[in-house]
């Protein structure tokens, strides 16, 4: 009982610094956003700019050698290649802000309009990155497969991204693993899925990991039960998942697993349109 109690109170302080991380995350998000804002917008002018210089050159080709203006129309190609790259990925990253900032400022179990798989890509490489930036030779093979034309489903933002972050942060931990033992030949590797049929929305992320024992599946779900050495994992993010799926989005959380071979999540909701 004392052992519960001591492990309660260590999980209770856990998530009083998960909620102040979560605040300060979303105003460095906040912070963050702004100037962004300005290098899209400043590329978008300097892109506009060189298709004046552009007619500006073609106006006058007669003034300039055939070498130089070769060497001119080459500078400018490369000018807009690297103009695109830059509000490519800056549009990308101001994706991944207001997706922060949609978690952090969504009331409990408030329903929104939400893209699905924009939200699972956006947490999948959260995760990733979040292992990459734990484990400096941590390198794994994503494979990402989203249905095309799938509508707004009607969710809980911040519960149905916290599901996501949890089963890809265990994906990645156990593929992550069994890499410290496993021969060259190993290549770590998540799928990413997300389809929808008969009424249903189903996101499945499965991995090549180290899979789990007949003991494993039994306690999956209980709370402070855990794999992971101490101080690594809490014992509740399974649990938190199930919980998020089918208490509060009515739908079903399945799983398919083979002990050596890897693991495979289905989480299936039914589709509230927006």
């Amino acid at each position: 009982m004392e052992k519960q109690i001591d492990t309660l109170q260590q999980q209770l302080k856990q998530q009083e610094k998960l909620a102040s991380l979560g605040m300060l995350s979303a105003g460095i998000a906040h912070e963050i956003q702004n100037p962004l804002n300005f290098v899209i917008n400043f590329s978008k002018m300097s892109d506009k700019l060189l298709k004046d210089l552009t007619e500006i050159v073609e106006e006058n080709e007669d003034s300039f050698p055939e070498e130089d203006r070769e060497e001119v129309e080459d500078i400018v190609a490369d000018l807009k290649e690297n103009m695109a790259k830059i509000v490519e990925h800056g549009e990308r990253a101001i994706s991944i802000i207001q997706g922060i900032l949609l978690v952090s400022r969504g009331k409990d179990n408030e329903f929104l309009p939400s893209d699905v798989s924009h939200i699972v890509k956006e947490y999948v490489w959260l995760s990733y990155h979040a292992m990459r930036a734990n484990h400096k030779n941590f390198n794994i093979s994503i494979h990402e497969e989203y249905q095309e034309g799938l509508p707004q489903v009607m969710v809980i933002p911040q519960d149905l991204s916290r599901a996501v972050l949890n089963l890809m942060n265990n994906a990645c931990y156990t593929v992550w693993k069994k890499a410290q033992s496993a021969g060259e030949e190993y290549t770590p590797t998540i799928s990413v899925k997300v389809t929808s049929t008969d009424g249903e929305i189903t996101i499945a992320i499965s991995d090549n990991g180290e899979g789990m024992s007949e003991e494993v599946k039994q306690k999956l779900y209980e709370n402070f039960f855990t794999t992971k050495p101490a101080g690594q994992g809490t014992g509740l993010g399974m649990a938190i998942v199930k919980d998020i799926v089918e208490n509060k989005h009515h739908g079903t959380l399945a799983f398919d697993s083979k002990e050596g071979q890897g693991t495979t999540f289905y989480i299936t909701i039914p589709i509230k349109k927006a």
